[in-house]
């Protein structure tokens, strides 16, 4: 291998590395927008609550939303899906 052919297989090397490195990234990504779409309403009561609590009213509402909202996500987290499922949730036609 000549010194210039040693050159362009680092190059293409580190492209490959950086490739896989946003690709991680990206599914790092999705899996944070799954989990704070399930999760995300029910931290907000969550807090709401906590920030009710510690201003020395009562939580219950917050808590029993916050309940709601983890009972709505168990349910969602439990239900198997396919690319079939997630079409018919857009088109409105099932879930």
């Amino acid at each position: 291998m000549n010194h210039r052919s040693k050159q362009s297989f680092r190059i293409r090397q580190r492209g490959q590395g950086m490739t896989e490195y946003i690709i991680i990234t990206a599914l790092i990504a999705i899996a944070a927008i799954a989990a704070v779409t399930y999760f995300g309403h029910t931290v907000r009561a969550q807090v709401g609550g906590m920030a009710h609590e510690l201003s020395g009213t009562d939580a219950t509402p917050d808590i029993n939303n916050a309940k709601s909202a983890a009972g709505k996500a168990s349910t969602q987290g439990s239900k198997d899906k396919t690319l079939n499922s997630y079409d018919n949730q857009v088109t409105g036609t099932g879930g």
